[in-house]
């Protein structure tokens, strides 16, 4: 047997319906069709994205440092300096500015829930 890669990803958030808002709202992402109970799955490419209520005994309010502490979640968007521009218009929290790099256009915001995603574009 052999893993081929991720297929899914989830962030477990405290209010899925404000979650999948931030998501739809500052990232545009999209609804998949159907998502299961306690979810909304988004119709990301390649692989599914969704966020989704904790599992049992997960304290998101004590996960120390901050939910998803030592993993690296990067997102590919068309444009990231735009992207950006419009986030922190927002106000959503820029952890990392904008340089350019290997993976094109880079920077790292943190979502309503504490986690820090990377956005990146082709560069």
């Amino acid at each position: 047997m052999t893993v081929t890669g991720p297929d899914f990803i989830a962030l477990q958030v405290r209010d899925v319906d404000a979650a999948a808002e931030f998501y739809e709202t500052r990232l545009g992402m999209r609804r998949a069709p159907a998502s299961p109970p306690g979810a909304v799955v988004f119709a990301t490419s390649p692989v599914p994205f969704a966020v989704r209520t904790p599992l049992p005994g997960l304290d998101l309010d004590t996960a120390t440092p901050h939910p998803g502490a030592g993993v690296a979640l990067w997102l590919r968007a068309d444009d990231a300096q735009a992207l950006h521009d419009e986030l922190a218009a927002a106000g959503v929290p820029i952890l990392t500015p904008p340089v350019d790099g290997p993976f094109g256009r880079t920077f790292t915001f943190r979502d309503p829930d504490g986690y820090a995603v990377t956005v990146h574009d082709q560069g």
